[in-house]
C-alpha cells in the first residue's frame, strides 16, 4: 500500500472522527465521545504510518529526505501535529468536547492536501539539503498546532460566554452544557499557547542559524521571517498581558484567534501570495 492511499484513508478517519464528535454534541452520550476520540487517534496512527512510507519511498527513489519539503507534505504534517497536541491535551486534562473544535483543523488540511494540492515527491532545492530542515519545520509546526488548538478552545469560550449572557443565571442547556467551564476554556487556551510559545520561539531560532548555513545571514527581513517575527509578538503579547495585565477571559480568547489568523497567514499566505526566499514552499 502506498502513502497516498493511507493518507486518504487518514483523511476519511478525521472525517468520521469530526461527524462522530458532533454526533457526542447532539447526543450527549459520553461512548460516541469515545468513538470520536478514538477515530482521531486511529487516524493519527495511520497518517504516522503513510509518513514513514512516503519518507522510505523518497529513498526508494533516489530523493531521500524528510517528507517536510513542498506544501503537500507540510499540510499533511501539519495536521498530524494538530491532532498530537489535541490528544495530548484531551488525555491530560480530559475534556474530548474539545475534539469538535479541534479535528476540523486537522481535516481541513488533509482534504486540501489530498484534493488541492501537488502530492509528488521531488528532489530537495539546494537551500533545504540540510539538517536544520527537521529542527526548523518540526519545531515551527508543533508550535502551530498548539495554537490551532487554542484558537478552537478559544472559539468554543466565546460561543459558551455569549450563551451563558443570554440565559442569565440559568445553567446552560443543549450542547453547551457539553463544553467545560469558560474558566476552565480560559486556561486550557493558556496552557496551549503556553506549549505553542516556546516551540515557535525554537522553531524562529533554529530558522536563524538554518538561514545562515543556506543563505550566510542569520536574518533578511524575508515576509516569511517578518511575518514569524509578528506571530511571535501576537503570542509575547497575550502571554505579557495575561501574566502582568491580568488579561483573561473574552480578550484573551479573541487575541488567541487573532494570533492564528496571523499564523496561518504566515505559514500559508506568505507562501502562496508573497514572493521572497521561502517561495520553493509553494
Amino acid at each position: 500500500m502506498s502513502s497516498s492511499m493511507l493518507f486518504n484513508v487518514t483523511t476519511i478517519v478525521y472525517m468520521v472522527s469530526m461527524i462522530v464528535f458532533f454526533a457526542f454534541l447532539a447526543t450527549k452520550n459520553k461512548q460516541i465521545g469515545l468513538v470520536g476520540s478514538w477515530a482521531a487517534y486511529a487516524g493519527w496512527i495511520i497518517q504516522t504510518i503513510a509518513i514513514i512510507l512516503r519518507w522510505k519511498e523518497s529513498y526508494d527513489m533516489g530523493v531521500g529526505h524528510a517528507p517536510l519539503s513542498n506544501l503537500y507534505e507540510s499540510v499533511v504534517f501539519f495536521s498530524w501535529t494538530i491532532i498530537l497536541i489535541y490528544g495530548i491535551i484531551e488525555l491530560k486534562y480530559k475534556y474530548r468536547v474539545v475534539g469538535a473544535f479541534v479535528v476540523p483543523f486537522a481535516l481541513l488540511g488533509m482534504a486540501w492536501a489530498q484534493l488541492g494540492l501537488h502530492s509528488g515527491i521531488e528532489p530537495l532545492v539546494p537551500a533545504l539539503q540540510s539538517n536544520w530542515l527537521l529542527y526548523h519545520v518540526i519545531t515551527c509546526f508543533l508550535g502551530y498546532a498548539a495554537f490551532a488548538v487554542a484558537c478552537g478552545i478559544s472559539i468554543m469560550y466565546l460561543i459558551k460566554e455569549r450563551q451563558e449572557k443570554a440565559d442569565g443565571d440559568s445553567p446552560a442547556g443543549g450542547i453547551f452544557s457539553m463544553f467545560p467551564a469558560i474558566r476552565i476554556l480560559d486556561d486550557l487556551n493558556y496552557k496551549a499557547i503556553m506549549i505553542g510559545f516556546p516551540l515557535l520561539t525554537l522553531g524562529i531560532v533554529t530558522g536563524a542559524a538554518w538561514a545562515n548555513y543556506a543563505w550566510g545571514t542569520y536574518w533578511s527581513w524575508d515576509p516569511k521571517e517578518t511575518w514569524s517575527l509578528i506571530v511571535w509578538f501576537v503570542y509575547a503579547a497575550f502571554l505579557h498581558a495575561r501574566i502582568t495585565r491580568g488579561w483573561v477571559g473574552r480578550r484573551a480568547a479573541i487575541l488567541s484567534i487573532v494570533g492564528f489568523a496571523a499564523t496561518i497567514f504566515c505559514y500559508l499566505g506568505v507562501n502562496l501570495f508573497l514572493s521572497g526566499l521561502h517561495s520553493y514552499g509553494k
